[in-house]
């Protein structure tokens, strides 16, 4: 059965609803579709117009959940950075596996990831590493703190690898696990490049066999 509509129900044509302000999902919402645009094209290319156009937010109304573009990148990029955290403790914390499997199990997870998303995203935090000499100053120590967070992340997993006999005892924990986060944003832009997830397999092989045992 349709139901009736009247003259003041009709849909309007033209621009998409406006979002009510007092929307709670609308702050994440836009930092979902940003996240998107980010990442698939970057800090400086990216406008704000399509994100909004996405969501449906007026352009007015952005500047209620965001002081500026700037602060909307550091938002997108802190919702990214704990999410990932997560991710990585999830995996590489999983006392269910051995150490160094859990590496190989966090790779296997990133590679379905970029298959996923046929290769048109990486990592979002590697992107604007990549771009911060265009970037405003604040995101530098933001990046780097992000970065610190999953080295210490990896570390812990390689100092369990330590107590399992997996690695060697005068192994450099903290130093491996900065050298693979260093190496693994070089392996996922190749795979972007490429479109496959052989430069991921490589690098995994790579670190694993370097490691001291």
């Amino acid at each position: 059965m349709s139901a009736d509509i009247s003259p003041s129900q009709k849909p309007r044509r033209g621009r998409p609803p406006k979002v009510s302000r007092d929307n709670p999902d609308t702050r994440a919402e836009l930092i979902r579709s940003g996240l998107e645009q980010l990442t698939e094209q970057g800090f400086a290319s990216s406008g704000i117009e399509p994100i909004l156009k996405k969501v449906g937010v007026p352009k007015g109304s952005f500047y209620h959940y965001f002081a500026s573009k700037e602060a909307f990148g550091q938002a997108v990029l802190k919702n990214y950075a704990d999410y990932f955290l997560h991710k990585l403790e999830i995996h590489l914390l999983d006392e269910s596996f051995l150490p160094l499997r859990r590496i190989r199990n966090f790779v296997d997870n990133a590679k379905a990831g970029m298959i996923r998303y046929e290769f048109k995203r990486g990592c979002l935090v590697g992107n604007l590493g990549q771009e911060v000499g265009v970037l405003p100053e604040s995101f530098r120590p933001q990046i780097i703190d992000i970065f610190v967070s999953w080295q210490d992340c990896l570390a812990r997993c390689l100092k369990e690898a330590q107590l399992h006999g997996e690695l060697a005892e005068s192994a450099n924990c903290q130093l491996l696990a900065e050298n693979f986060w260093v190496g693994w944003e070089g392996a996922v832009s190749r795979a972007k490049l490429v479109q496959q997830a052989t430069p991921l397999d490589n690098y995994c092989d790579l670190f694993m066999a370097a490691l001291p045992k």
